[in-house]
């Protein structure tokens, strides 16, 4: 799988845990299993990290990540979510897309009630979803596009998401990667 003529880049994922003794082991120490592109060539790659189902987190000895078919945009329900999205060059597909399509696109990481775009959205790939989201950019930069305004960030930056309606634009002419921690939540205030 190749992304704007680059090969995709897997990095490790290691896994720790508890032998029979209680003693810290490494379970695993390899690529994440789960990579996928979204809308074909010049998508977003989604590698799927780990995820867990309800905090406090169950800390055991071997159990491994919880399983999960296909890619789920928000983290489980009272759960978290880590994945790393390597983000191409934006083109003018994206830019030109339609309401419906841009639905679709979130309908391949399922999250289709996510979709957020409109006829004066600010970009077609809006969304919005009940998560706190702690975004570090790994390399790259990416501009990060809301209702009313947008900024640029780029390796090293932070990017703190609080269930905002949001879109993440790449303007430059190489990938960006971005570490995203997603953590359920819950709307309040009339949001």
């Amino acid at each position: 799988m190749a992304t704007t003529n680059e090969a995709v880049r897997v990095f490790r994922r290691i896994v720790t845990g508890h032998d029979q003794d209680g003693r810290a082991i490494i379970l695993s120490d390899a690529p994440p299993n789960r990579v996928q592109q979204v809308g074909g060539p010049g998508g977003p790659t989604f590698f799927e990290v780990w995820n867990t189902r309800e905090i406090p987190v169950v800390i055991d000895r071997q159990s491994g990540e919880p399983a999960e078919s296909g890619l789920v945009l928000a983290p489980p329900k009272g759960g978290t979510r880590i994945r790393v999205i390597d983000f191409p060059p934006e083109g003018d597909v994206i830019r030109g897309l339609t309401t419906a399509e841009a639905a679709e696109k979130f309908s391949e990481m399922g999250g289709a009630e996510a979709a957020q775009s409109g006829t004066d959205a600010p970009h077609p790939l809006m969304h919005r979803t009940q998560t706190l989201d702690y975004g570090i950019v790994l390399e790259g930069e990416l501009t990060l596009v809301v209702d009313r305004g947008e900024t640029t960030v780029r390796a090293g930056d932070i990017i703190i998401q609080r269930g905002t309606n949001h879109a993440w634009a790449n303007r430059s002419n190489k990938n960006c990667r971005v570490a995203f921690v997603l953590i359920d939540g819950q709307f309040v205030d009339g949001l």
